[in-house]
């Protein structure tokens, strides 16, 4: 009888300290990533492009930078609308109005340089022939 008291007396204590850690849920993410890729006019990826991005409210820009593959990520981010640009080699594109994340989302973005004051010369022979 002592035994299988000293038994239930040891196990008991593990049993219930496992089920309160199932019983625990996991920590909620509380931030958000964006990610995506900066393409040319000529749909290739844009190697080292700058990604500007700010609160749609126009608070707090900040910038990152594309890898060799033109890949970014946004990480860390608070749950808000958020607006975001990319350049490169003299071309911008259109801002990217609203994108709405919300925390442990990952949002993808495909942004597309297609605004220049004058074409640059790493674009021309890549446009098609203007008649």
């Amino acid at each position: 009888m002592r035994r299988a008291f000293l038994v239930l007396a040891i196990l008991l204590p593990v049993v219930l300290t496992a089920r309160g850690v199932s019983a625990q849920q996991a920590p909620k993410k509380t931030s958000a990533t964006l990610s995506g890729v900066v393409l040319g006019p000529d749909d290739k990826p844009v190697p080292h492009a700058s990604i500007t991005y700010q609160s749609s409210g126009g608070n707090a820009p900040h910038a990152v930078h594309a890898d060799a593959h033109g890949r970014f990520i946004i990480a860390k981010l608070k749950a808000d609308n958020y607006d975001v640009r990319a350049s490169g080699r003299g071309v911008f594109s259109e801002w990217e109005k609203n994108v709405n994340v919300r925390p442990g989302q990952e949002k993808t973005l495909t942004l597309r340089l297609i605004y220049a004051k004058q074409i640059p010369k790493a674009y021309v022979n890549s446009k098609p022939a203007q008649q």
